[in-house]
Order: structure tokens, then sequence, then C-alpha cells
């Protein structure tokens, strides 16, 4: 079995990619369709408003991410926080993956709250994807890099 060099993990801000969204969405490792009703019916569940983060908000958030990987001796090779969705490209950590996605998003949501974020920040998990090899690495750093332009 080919050794994990490192992970691209990926979670959304709540409530602003929700399963049926017309620009698909991930369970259980699948990009799945787009589902109105299903949409509709999510949205229905949703506790309260969207979240979005702001320019000042996103920086605090990626301080308290870039921290707590200080803290768990966890090197990230790209970082990318945007409005609603963080992108992780870090090594790999003898840790299981959600627990690791648990303390970043727990110290950011902790970081947002100093400056009045309350409630819920984050939806429920996070896409993982794994990466064997060099070349796949390279490609998903290349892409989280991307997303800072």
């Amino acid at each position: 079995m080919a050794k994990t060099l490192g992970y691209h993990i990926t979670w959304t801000t709540y409530g602003t990619w929700l399963q049926g969204d017309e620009r698909r969405y991930v369970k259980d490792g699948k990009i799945l369709p787009a589902n109105e009703a299903l949409l509709q019916a999510n949205q229905k569940l949703q506790v309260q408003d969207m979240v979005k983060l702001s320019k000042p908000q996103r920086e605090i958030v990626r301080q308290a991410i870039t921290k707590q990987a200080e803290l768990l001796k966890q090197q990230i090779y790209a970082l990318a926080v945007k409005s609603n969705h963080i992108h992780v490209v870090a090594e790999y950590v003898p840790q299981p993956i959600a627990k690791i996605v648990a303390y970043y998003k727990s110290a950011a949501r902790l970081a947002l709250k100093t400056v009045g974020c309350d409630g819920k920040v984050w939806t429920a998990g996070c896409d993982k994807r794994f990466c064997f090899d060099k070349e796949t690495l390279e490609r998903r750093i290349r892409y989280v890099q991307n997303h800072n332009k």
C-alpha cells in the first residue's frame, strides 16, 4: 500500500453549500448532481442564517488554523480561506483526519467568537482527498494556491 504523503481537506461555512446545491455537492466522497427538492428540505432545516466570512474574519480564520497547525506539529502546504469555504493541503500526521479538522474548525470558531461571531460557523464534516504521490500532492497544492488569487 502506498504511503500517504498528505491530504486536501475542504469544509464550508454554515448554510452556504447545502446538499442539493446547483453547483453539485459531495457526499461520502462522491460528487452528486443538483437536487432542488433536497436543497429546499435542507434550507428548511437551517437553524440560523448562512455564514459568509468578511475579509477581516478570513484573516482571523487563517491565523487560527496556522497557529493550530503549529500546535499539532502539522505542516500546511497550502491554505485558502474564502468567504464560504476553506481549503487546506497538509502533510500526513498519524491522527484521524476528522479529529484534525475538528481542531482547525474549533480554533477558527473560537477566534471568530472573540470578534463577536457567535452561533454556528461551519457545516458538519468535510471533504478529504488523500495524496499518495508527489505529483498528486503538488497538483492539490497548486489548486489551493490558485484559490488565493
